[in-house]
């Protein structure tokens, strides 16, 4: 039962993943389609008042500056209204006005589209707060992820061109992907008894007499963004581990092919911008497969039990069901986690901290590798990068200057990739030796060893990642740790980024170089073990000696 559950599950994902895609690149073509007759009503007024009748296309640069400005504009919009939330209307709970470490972190966290929470949401945020500063930063996030994404492939496929303009980008992302699909699946959500309202927190009698406060609002409209837009966050502390977020099995994988729909789409958006499917075919098949062998680990550790536990005396013949829900199971836990981490959403719907050994490592290690399936863009723009570093190691092996889609590969362009690839581990491993060095690193620490090794770990690679996720035994909402993830995320968001667009101007400037029988192919089977490769070799191996100081030691030690 439990292996059909998650084979329904990916069935469902392979089957809506190639028209999706097909529907994200008529909305990027730029080209006359149905979608215009459908979403262009709602667009035009929004250009007229943006003053962007005429839309001409950006150079890399430009484009950079546009959404790094858009996102600034934003962060100092949600900054204020965090810090004056108490005053602001819906509010019926009179919840006050956050500590101003915690605000930037939070605003840093949701403008990335990370969505860590060092707070807990029904606590600490009124409900306006929830909806004019985390769900608009959801939706804006997503959709910046999304354009800059569709920027890099029109860059790296087109033929001399743009790579497009970024406000026409963001404005479609929103109106023709997110809106729809969220409304869409928030009345599903609602139909499924998540709540929706605006409605104080309850008190009720219990059974024993006692008075209990209950606490609902907004709750449905919150999840479908969050998990469209590979946000993460929760309204609750407890995330999609709450009854209220995510009530039944059904609901379980409603939002685990929402977070997962999108990123799997991209590639086959990309395969028809590159004017070849199976340039798609080939980065969906890697994403895939590296998906399937972390799925597998994640469900054999965890189906397995714990030995800690066992010793106790306690029954592991479900395997090891600490901090995960009855109603999903070991199945759906363990997909769950491996999706919500695949696709950097970092919702979870049982606690990691919990997991063991190995079943914490699967969510480590995707993390950091970061380009199995992705966030809003951020996974199939990571995996490229990989594909074309795989074209200059096969082609320095040959002897050939190296080609991708008919353009040559240079040391400008290496050199790009090569920020790229090395900013992430940079700013994952030095955070988290200083976070080690200091006592306000070692002091939230609430199980030292090899486990609270991988707490800190997993909080650095979860900021860098963009993902959001964390082993919540960690003590987290301090100024320490506010400020230094907030920088994390920060880099981890904008340095590749840019990085990448950069990467994508300069190919838009290259001659094209025609195809001919020496031509090292790109689009076949050979090619998609070639990339798996280059992304173990290159970015597996970067953290192998802070993974086995961490999950793999503690694995062993509790095997002895």
């Amino acid at each position: 039962m439990d292996l059909l559950q998650i084979v329904i599950v990916i069935g469902i994902l392979v089957l809506i993943a190639k028209p999706l895609g097909n529907y994200v690149f008529h909305v990027f073509s730029n080209a006359p389609n149905r979608t215009d007759g459908l979403f262009g009503w709602a667009e035009k007024p929004i250009f007229a008042i943006l003053g962007l009748k005429v839309r001409p296309g950006m150079s890399w640069k430009r484009y950079a500056l546009s959404f790094v400005a858009t996102n600034f504009v934003l962060v100092a919009v949600s900054y204020i209204l965090l810090r004056i939330q108490s005053g602001l209307p819906f509010n019926p709970n009179g919840i006050g006005n956050m500590e101003p470490t915690l605000v930037l972190n939070t605003v840093i966290s949701f403008i990335t589209n990370t969505n860590l929470q060092h707070y807990s949401g029904e606590t600490g945020l009124s409900y306006f707060s929830q909806m004019a500063v985390i769900m608009m930063m959801m939706f804006t996030s997503a959709a910046t992820g999304f354009s800059v994404a569709v920027a890099f492939v029109r860059g790296i496929t087109s033929k001399g061109r743009t790579l497009g303009n970024f406000f026409e980008d963001f404005v479609k992302s929103h109106t023709r992907i997110f809106f729809p699909l969220a409304i869409l699946v928030t009345l599903v959500l609602v139909a499924l008894q998540v709540p929706q309202t605006l409605d104080p927190t309850l008190s009720v009698t219990t059974l024993q007499g006692a008075a209990q406060q209950i606490a609902i609002g907004p709750v449905a409209s919150l999840e479908a963004i969050k998990h469209l837009g590979t946000n993460g966050g929760g309204f609750f502390g407890a995330n999609s581990a709450h009854p209220f977020e995510n009530p039944s099995a059904l609901t379980n994988v409603i939002e685990i092919l929402s977070m997962w729909a999108l990123p799997a789409a991209l590639p086959f958006t990309y395969g028809r911008f590159a004017k070849s499917r199976k340039h798609g075919w080939v980065i969906f098949s890697a994403m895939m497969a590296l998906f399937l062998v972390f799925l597998t680990v994640a469900y054999t550790a965890e189906k397995s039990g714990n030995p800690a536990l066992e010793a106790l005396g306690i029954d592991a013949s479900q395997g090891s069901m600490e901090g995960k829900e009855v109603r999903f199971g070991i199945a759906q836990s363990a997909l769950f986690t491996t999706v919500t981490t695949a696709a950097t959403t970092g919702t979870v719907n049982n606690m990691h901290d919990t997991l063991t050994p190995l079943g914490g490592l699967v969510p480590l290690a995707e993390m950091m590798l970061n380009v199995v399936f992705g966030g809003k863009g951020v996974g199939l723009v990571n995996m490229l990068m990989y594909a074309m570093l795989a074209v200059f190691i096969c082609g320095l092996m040959v002897g050939r200057t190296p080609e991708f889609l008919g353009r040559k590969i240079e040391p400008r362009e290496m050199k790009l990739i090569a920020v790229a690839i090395l900013a992430h581990p940079f700013i994952i491993l030095a955070p988290t030796a200083i976070a080690f060095l200091t006592d306000l690193g070692k002091g939230s620490i609430s199980n030292p060893g090899f486990h609270g090794i991988s707490q800190v770990l997993y909080e650095y690679t979860s900021s860098a990642a963009n993902n959001g996720s964390g082993f919540e035994g960690l003590a987290d909402n301090t100024p320490f740790w506010n400020v230094t993830t907030g920088l994390v995320m920060f880099f981890g968001r904008y340095v590749s980024m840019i990085a990448l667009l950069a990467v994508a101007g300069s190919m838009t400037r290259k001659q094209w170089v025609p195809e001919t029988i020496g031509t090292f192919r790109t689009d076949n089977a050979l090619f998609t073990f070639l990339l798996i490769g280059t992304v173990i070799l290159i970015g597996a191996l970067t953290f192998l000696p802070a993974i086995v100081l961490g999950p793999v030691a503690e694995h062993l030690t509790i095997r002895q």
